[in-house]
């Protein structure tokens, strides 16, 4: 449970919570920009585009978690940031970020112009993962 000076925070993908604990502050980039989540915000829902989150821990550490999109939504102290792809920062190595990245660039590049959607959606979630990696790094 949430105390008045952190927000109970949970990120779920397709197939499992990839983090849940308390947080005195998250920062998210959604379609309108980077947003600032603190104990006491109001309540919101937001797209998230892919990005990598960074919440802060109860402890003073941080989680940087790529998300290939999703929602992210904020009321009574809790806040859930649900994308259908969702990675710990901690679990990625940026070297095979950037071989992932790579391959689906060239995936894009090779792909039919009509049929290219998931090249797309895979180019923006190796995105994310560098990204995250980066900042986990």
């Amino acid at each position: 449970m949430a105390h008045a000076d952190t927000l109970h925070v949970e990120v779920v993908s397709a197939d499992r919570v990839v983090w849940s604990g308390e947080s005195p502050n998250i920062v998210a980039r959604t379609v309108e920009g980077d947003i600032g989540i603190l104990p006491g915000h109001s309540p919101m829902l937001a797209l998230l585009v892919p990005s990598a989150c960074e919440i802060v821990t109860d402890a003073g550490g941080r989680e940087i978690i790529a998300v290939d999109g999703g929602f992210i939504s904020v009321a009574d102290g809790r806040v859930s940031i649900l994308s259908e792809f969702a990675q710990l920062g901690s679990e990625l190595s940026l070297a095979d970020a950037e071989r992932e990245h790579d391959r689906a660039i060239r995936m894009l590049e090779d792909s039919d112009p009509e049929n290219d959607e998931v090249g797309r959606k895979l180019l923006a979630r190796t995105e994310a993962q560098l990204k995250a990696a980066r900042k986990a790094g």
